[in-house]
This record gives C-alpha cells, structure tokens and sequence, in this order.
C-alpha cells in the first residue's frame, strides 16, 4: 500500500527537452524562432535554442518564451532542426534521439529540392531550356534547367562541397518527420498524401508563422530602417485610394541586378503608380531615380507618382497590411509569400532563383494569387515596357480575380491560426508527438 502510495504521489515526468538549430540565415531562422515560439507559449515542451552571434539578436527580438530554457543537463528528446543543418541527423542517431526537419519553404518546394538530389537528373547537352520533370510530384511538374536551384545546378560529382549538399538533404529524408511553414488550403494537394520525394515522411503544416496583426511593429527581422509608424504614417496619405499603391521587395539575401533595377524604376515612372521600394543597401538603382522620386514626393498635392525608396530593411508586415496597399512586386521568398498571403494582398511574381520559380508557379498557376511579371530569373531583365504594363494592368483593377482570390487566400491563412484551426491542431499534435519522444526508455 505504501508502494502504492509513493506511485500516485510521485512527482510528474519533466516536459522533454528539445534542442532547436535555426539554419543562421534570415529566411530560415525567423520563421523557425516564431515556431519555437509557438512551442514554448503552448507549454509541454522545454527548448534549447542554438544562436550564433549573427543569430542572437534576431533570438532576442522573440521574446523571453523562447530564450528560457533549463540550466539542468537533462537529456535531450528530440532535435527539431532546420533542412540545411545535416549535420544534426547523425548527431541524433549519436543520441538515440529522434529528429524533426523543419522546412521554411513551401512543401511543393521541398519536395521538389529533395527530389533533385535523390533523383539527380540531368539537362540535354546543356541546354538551359531543357525541361526536368518531377514524376513522383503530383501533376508531374517540370522546369527548364534555368529556373532550378543553383545549388543543384552547381553540383560537381565527387567535389567535396557538392557530395556534402548531396548529403544533406539525402539526410533529411531519414528524419522522422517534416514541419513546414505553409498552411493546408494553400497548399492542400502536396498534404493529402505523403510524397516520395520526402521520403514519405508525415509533413506537419505549422503556418504561416507571421506575427498578429496588431504585432506587426514588431522586430522580428531585425532593426528596420524606417520604423513601422514612420511608413504607415506615409501610407495614411492614401486612405482615400486604399489599395492604390504597390510595394516593392526582392528579399534581403539577393542585389537585384543593374538592368533589373533599371526597367523597374522606368515602369514606376511611365504608369507613375505610387510604390514604396524596399532596394536594401546596395541595389544599383538608375542615376537620378531617387531623386526625382523625392521630388515627386514634396511636390505639393501630387498624388500620382508619388513614391518613396527604402534603403536597408522594411518594416514589411506592416506596409502589407496597411489598407493603402494593393500588390506586391515580390522575387516569391516563401517568408514574403506567407505575409502576402495573411494580409490579403495580391502578388506581381518577378522570381530570381532558389525555389522562387517553385513558390511562383504555385501562386500564379494553382493559387491564383499572383499575376507573372518575368519568368527570366538573373539572366535577363524584361523590357521595361512589359514591366509597366503589368503595373499599369494591376493597378487599373485588371487583375481583379487575383485579388479577389488573395482575399480568400487571407480568410484561409486566418482560419488556418484560430484557436482550433488547423495550424493549432498541427501544433497540439507536434506537441504531442515531441512528448511521445520524451517518453521514450532511455538506453
């Protein structure tokens, strides 16, 4: 009876503990702090988060739910890991652990990066146009060899650096499960079943990982270089023309090139649509451009062509979800994408590598969210008269379907975060999951 006693009395077991690594670029690691986040505010689960000093301040900026963690040396129950750090799979095969691969892009990305290095395929006597289909995806997608990843295109057999990304994603596929930051509506058909090229591991849809609404001041990514007020402030002057100016970002990883940049900057000027231009710090922006847009812009009572450059990071969030917004020139990141989407804004897709042409296709061709601005990446610049007409087509409300659609899009991404949308259903399951693993017998 004693023994009995001491049983129902006994302390409960301690929540697992689970050592989260962020891939230490922007686009990786923000969205995986928001799910730890995520994590530590539903409570169940301890966390020890990675940071590097370039990672450290963007940690911070989360909050102290995410940076609390147990200063006990208590072993670790799983490792919940970004898809670039391979070098966590083997490590928990070291510790008998289970692993979690979370992925920022979109699944039809992932999917379609994993299959790349698991089925290597190859383009016909280097022809960048030759199509590379993707049969194990459904409705069996292909792209020409220049719209692929350059971490493919650049894969050397036997060169030390291309066998290591080999073996990176090739690693992924041993995980024990997928979390990807998208949400189901959006991406319904690359969740009903699990995909090949994933190694049919269960894929969670944990997003869009983006702050509230009323969070969007926030500095989640980092010091901006225009405060979230100072633009809104400005964005105010259009709040009898809601939805009449256009926001303009190519990511903060890429330096849009000099001729990009240049049939850019002529189409803002022909169709004179008002735009604020997030260009980053070193965008080569034409001569005189920056100027003629401040001219433009204290010119008193002009409204159209009114403009206003950012050099350095944009508070994003809160420019696409200012009501004077209408679409967004956008290179298709997968964090951009998921904003757009939860602020209802309609896309203008000018992708330029990566998994952008991936992102872009699904926006254009499946969602119906965004309307195609140039398939031609890096390697070459649109005319800037096509470039104006597809501004000058979007903000006429030419587009209308689309942006039609990207309202249906937010209701979904919303739906997606209530309490007892899927996005919490997904999480209480990780959760879940990450407990089962904490239960485990120790060896």
């Amino acid at each position: 009876m004693a023994t009995a006693a001491t049983d129902r009395t006994a302390a409960p077991e301690p929540a697992p503990h689970v050592l989260v690594v962020p891939y230490p670029a922007q686009g990786h690691t923000i969205p995986l702090l928001d799910l730890a986040t995520l994590l530590a505010s539903r409570g169940g689960v301890r966390l020890t988060v990675v940071a590097t000093p370039a990672t450290a301040p963007l940690l911070a900026a989360h909050g102290d739910a995410a940076r609390e963690r147990s200063g006990d040396p208590d072993r670790v129950a799983a490792i919940l890991s970004d898809f670039f750090c391979r070098w966590t799979q083997p490590l928990a095969a070291e510790l008998g652990v289970s692993r979690i691969a979370f992925s920022p892009s979109a699944v039809y990305g992932t999917a379609v990066l994993h299959s790349l290095f698991r089925r290597m395929p190859q383009r016909e006597d280097g022809d960048d146009e030759s199509p590379i289909g993707f049969p194990d995806l459904p409705g069996v997608p292909a792209y020409p060899w220049r719209q692929l990843t350059l971490l493919y295109r650049t894969y050397r057999d036997g060169d030390e650096v291309s066998e290591g990304v080999r073996r990176n994603f090739l690693w992924n596929l041993e995980a024990s499960s997928f979390v990807s930051n998208t949400f189901r509506r959006l991406e319904e058909r690359y969740l009903v079943a699990p995909l090949a090229d994933l190694g049919f591991r269960r894929v969670r849809a944990i997003g869009p990982l983006a702050p509230d609404a009323a969070d969007t001041a926030s500095g989640r990514g980092g010091e901006t270089a225009v405060s979230a007020a100072d633009l809104c402030a400005w964005l105010d002057g259009f709040a009898d023309d809601d939805g009449s100016v256009v926001y303009i970002s190519f990511g903060s990883m890429a330096v849009l090139q000099p001729p990009h940049a240049a049939a850019l900057a002529a189409a803002l000027e022909r169709t004179e649509v008002p735009f604020v231009w997030a260009v980053g710090t070193a965008a080569p922006l034409p001569e005189g451009f920056e100027e003629r847009v401040a001219a433009a812009a204290a010119t008193a009572g002009r409204r159209r062509g009114k403009g206003r450059v950012v050099r350095g990071w944009a508070p994003q969030v809160a420019a696409l979800r200012h009501r004077a917004v209408g679409w967004f020139v956008t290179h298709c990141g997968w964090n951009s994408v998921l904003e757009a989407s939860a602020a209802g804004v309609p896309m203008l897709a000018w992708p330029m590598t990566a998994d952008q042409f991936v992102n872009a296709r699904l926006l254009v061709e499946e969602a119906g969210a965004a309307v195609p601005v140039s398939w031609d990446g890096i390697q070459a610049a649109p005319d800037a008269d096509e470039v104006a007409r597809v501004l000058g087509a979007a903000a006429g409300g030419r587009f209308a379907h689309v942006a039609a659609r990207a309202k249906e899009l937010a209701e979904e991404a919303a739906a997606a975060v209530t309490d007892g949308g899927a996005l919490r259903q997904e999480m209480e399951e990780l959760v879940r999951e990450l407990r089962e693993l904490g239960s485990e017998p120790k060896e």
